[in-house]
Formats: C-alpha cells, sequence, structure tokens
C-alpha cells in the first residue's frame, strides 16, 4: 500500500513546477538568442575597429 501510494504522490506532476519549467525554458532560449546577437555584434565592431585601426596607423613618425 505504502508503495502504491509513494508513486502515485511521486508521478504526479505539479502543475506550478511545470509552468515554471516552460518559463525558464524560454527565457533561456531568449538569453540564448541575445548572446548569440551580441557576439554577432562584437564581432562586426571588432571588424570595424580593425580596419580604422589599420587606416589610421602611420609607419613612418609624422615629424621628425
Amino acid at each position: 500500500m505504502a508503495k502504491a501510494l509513494y508513486g502515485h504522490v511521486g508521478s504526479a506532476p505539479d502543475r506550478r513546477t511545470q509552468d515554471e519549467v516552460t518559463r525558464l525554458r524560454a527565457r533561456v532560449r531568449a538569453l540564448e538568442f541575445e548572446v548569440a546577437r551580441l557576439r554577432a555584434e562584437n564581432d562586426r565592431l571588432s571588424a570595424a575597429a580593425t580596419s580604422q585601426d589599420e587606416l589610421l596607423r602611420v609607419e613612418e613618425p609624422a615629424l621628425t
């Protein structure tokens, strides 16, 4: 009897827990998307900064 009761209580999912897990999974997906977007923007900005640094770099001293 105790085994049957434990199995029944242990296997019944709590609706609040399921809702929380669903909400957290959605939040994780949103944060993963944001991380990917920020990495892409960072790569773009890094490439732009590198190309500008090459334009501003002077090979020889300007004043001698």
